[in-house]
């Protein structure tokens, strides 16, 4: 039985609450049971100087641990003066998974940068990310009225792990903690995937048990799929 009684393949319950902030374009609070991330998304009349003249658009994310958003404070990157590895590798990511939402040059020459800040961690701070920043992108692509909705896809993620052996979705940070395995999936409203990541950390992943999250993260993300198309009237 696991710590709040959820079977092995169901989520930690989802909420998310669109338009919290009253000036970014597209923004939402999602909350993966204890984890919160608030998302917010800027639209810009420019693109990085390497998609100048080219008509294309371009999106990009930032990502950062408020300082007590965990048990214990976690320091400033500001102060430090420099990203951590793990925070310029989650940014990648999200960034990654939302240009796979969008069309580049349905967007036209504007870029959209999507920041997820970590109010609260408990666990899969990066998939909750990712599928509130697409809430946050696709409310900001709404709000520029465009001739054609650039939005190919809606795009979410979540966690899966392996703990004694079981596989179990959606891992909060006790179970995280103790995963002889961890894994990310992020896939498209059809079921096809953009990303899988997949460590081995105590253990081993045998072909049988990654078909099995495969399945737990497909069906897992059935539900959040729907909380984004009434979130964005789709």
């Amino acid at each position: 039985m696991r710590n709040d009684g959820r079977k092995n393949d169901e989520t930690r319950k989802v909420e998310i609450v669109p338009n919290y902030l009253e000036h970014a374009e597209g923004s939402c609070l999602i909350s993966f049971g204890k984890t919160k991330v608030l998302c917010a998304a800027t639209v810009e009349e420019k693109v990085p100087a390497f998609l100048r003249g080219t008509g294309q658009g371009w999106i990009t994310s930032e990502y950062s641990l408020l300082p007590r958003s965990t048990e214990t404070r976690t320091e400033r990157e500001a102060v430090k003066g420099k990203q951590s590895g793990r925070t310029h590798e989650i940014q990648r990511l999200i960034g990654r998974s939302l240009r796979a939402a969008i069309d580049l040059s349905a967007l036209g020459e504007r870029q959209i940068k999507v920041d997820c800040d970590v109010i609260q961690a408990d666990g899969g701070t990066r998939t909750a990310s990712i599928c509130g920043a697409c809430v946050a992108l696709g409310l900001a692509v709404k709000s520029l009225e465009l001739e054609t909705n650039p939005m190919k896809h809606l795009i979410a993620a979540v966690s899966c792990g392996i703990i004694n052996g079981e596989v179990l979705l959606d891992l909060d940070y006790s179970e995280d903690s103790q995963a002889e395995v961890d894994a990310n999936f992020v896939m498209v409203e059809n079921g096809d995937l953009i990303e899988i990541q997949a460590t081995g950390e105590k253990g081993l992943l045998k072909d049988r048990q990654l078909l099995e999250m495969l399945t737990y993260s497909r069906n897992g993300l059935e539900h959040i799929f729907e909380m984004q198309k009434n979130v964005l009237g789709y």
